[in-house]
C-alpha cells in the first residue's frame, strides 16, 4: 500500500460481466443461469482502501451467498489502525485490508482473530512467495491479497521521462509546485531515507530526523498528498512527477494518460502487501472466510488484478492471466527489480511514534 487503487479497466466491462456469469452458472453456457441466493440477512462490513475491489467480485459474492457487502473506505494505514483502535469491541468491521506490517502490529496488539484455514478451500492456490512470511508465520492472522510497488510517475506530455530517474530527481527546483507524494507517512518517510543510504524500515531516531530534514527540503516542489486516487492529479494536469503506486499509473494509462510513465527508481522501489485479516470482535466470522475463500478462487483474483492494477500473489490466478498482464513489468517486476526494492516492515512503536512526530510537523507546514 501500502497503500494500496482504482478500477482500471484492462479489458471492457462486458467481458468483465461475461466471466462474472460463467463464474456464477458454473462456466456453463446453457440457459439454465444460476439464480441469485436468497437474502441471507447477513451483511459483511468491509473495511478497505478506497476503490480497492471491484464491484463486479462483491455483485457475484452477494448473488451467490445472499450475503450483502458494506464496503467502507479509508486512505492510509494509519487511519484503518486508529478507527480500529478506537472502535475496539464495537463490532462494526467484519474484514479489514491492512498492509503486511500493520498486520503484525495489530496481531501483537491482540486486535485480530486467527485465520480458520480449514474454511479456505483455496488457499493452497495462493504463491508461496506470499506465506508464511516473518511478520505472520503460518498465515494465523492474515490472507494475502494483492502486492505492489510504489515508484515513480511521470507525465511524459509535460516532462521528459528520461530526465526523471530517482527519488533524489524529485528535489530538482524545475519541479516546484508539481510533485505529488502518496498520503502515506511510511512510505514517504522510506522514500527519504532511501535518498540518504538508509532503510525504509529504518529504527534510528537520527536516521529519521535527517529524512524529516531532506523532506522539508522538498516541501516548495510538493504540490499535493493523495492515497484516495493517486491518479487523479496527474490526470487532472495538477502535477507531473512524483509517487505512484504502480496499480494507480496502469489505470491512469488505461484511463487516458498514455505518457504517463511508470518507473522504479534507482534507489529501489517500495514493496508492501495487503492482506485480509479479521478484527477481534467481528460479528460475522463465517461471512469472513466465505468472503475470503472467493476472493481465492482462481477466476476471481484473476478479476481483481486485471481490474484494478495490481499483483496477485494467487499462483493459480496469474496462469489464466493473458501475457499483457502477467508479462507487464509495471505489474510484476523481474526478480532483479524485487532484489533491490525493499518490503516494508513494522519498525516498533517506538520508532513509529518518532514518525508520526515528523510527519505531523511536515503536514502541518506543508503550503
Amino acid at each position: 500500500m501500502s497503500s494500496l487503487t482504482a478500477l482500471a479497466r484492462v479489458f471492457p466491462k462486458a467481458a468483465l460481466c461475461t466471466a462474472i456469469a460463467l463464474v456464477l452458472t458454473g462456466c456453463s453456457n446453457s440457459d439454465d443461469a444460476a439464480t441469485d441466493a436468497p437474502d441471507s440477512g447477513v451483511t459483511l462490513n468491509l473495511y478497505n482502501w478506497s476503490e480497492y475491489m471491484p464491484q463486479e467480485i462483491l455483485d457475484g459474492f452477494e448473488a451467490e451467498t445472499g450475503i450483502h457487502v458494506n464496503y467502507v473506505t479509508f486512505d492510509s494505514n494509519e487511519a484503518m489502525y486508529a478507527k480500529l483502535k478506537l472502535l475496539d469491541d464495537s463490532s462494526q468491521y467484519d474484514l479489514a485490508i491492512p498492509s503486511t506490517y500493520y498486520v503484525e502490529k495489530m496481531a501483537n496488539e491482540g486486535m485480530l482473530q486467527e485465520i480458520d484455514k480449514s474454511k479456505l478451500s483455496n488457499f493452497n492456490n495462493l504463491d508461496t512467495s506470499f506465506i508464511n512470511t516473518k511478520v505472520d508465520p503460518e498465515n494465523k492472522y492474515s490472507i494475502p491479497y494483492m502486492w505492489g510497488s510504489t515508484g515513480l510517475a511521470i507525465n511524459g506530455d509535460a516532462v521528459d521521462p528520461k530526465s526523471v530517474n530517482s527519488w533524489a530527481d524529485l528535489w530538482q527546483p524545475e519541479y516546484k509546485g508539481q510533485v505529488m507524494l502518496t498520503n502515506d507517512m511510511r512510505e514517504v518517510f522510506g522514500m527519504a531515507l532511501s535518498t540518504l543510504g538508509y532503510s525504509g524500515n529504518s529504527k534510528n531516531p537520527e536516521e529519521i530526523k535527517a529524512a524529516y530534514d531532506k523532506l522539508t527540503r522538498l516541501m516548495p516542489n510538493v504540490k499535493t498528498f493523495n492515497s484516495d486516487a493517486a491518479r487523479m492529479p496527474y490526470i487532472e494536469g495538477e502535477t507531473n512527477v512524483g509517487m505512484i503506486w504502480n496499480g494507480e499509473a496502469v489505470m491512469a494509462n488505461d484511463e487516458g494518460l498514455t505518457n504517463l510513465v511508470y518507473k522504479y527508481p534507482s534507489e529501489g522501489a517500495i514493496l508492501w502487501m495487503d492482506n485480509f485479516v479479521i478484527p477481534k470482535s467481528a460479528q460475522h466470522v463465517d461471512a469472513a472466510h466465505q468472503f475470503i475463500d472467493y476472493i481465492l478462487r482462481p477466476e476471481n483474483a484473476k478479476i481483481v488484478s486485471e481490474e484494478i492494477g495490481y499483483a496477485s500473489p494467487n499462483a493459480a490466478a496469474r496462469e489464466l492471466m493473458p501475457d499483457n498482464v502477467k508479462n507487464n513489468p509495471a505489474i510484476y517486476p523481474d526478480k532483479a527489480t524485487i532484489a533491490k526494492a525493499e518490503f516494508q516492515e513494522d519498525v516498533g512503536d517506538d520508532a513509529l511514534q518518532v514518525y508520526q512526530q515528523y510527519w505531523d510537523k511536515l503536514k502541518a507546514n506543508q503550503n
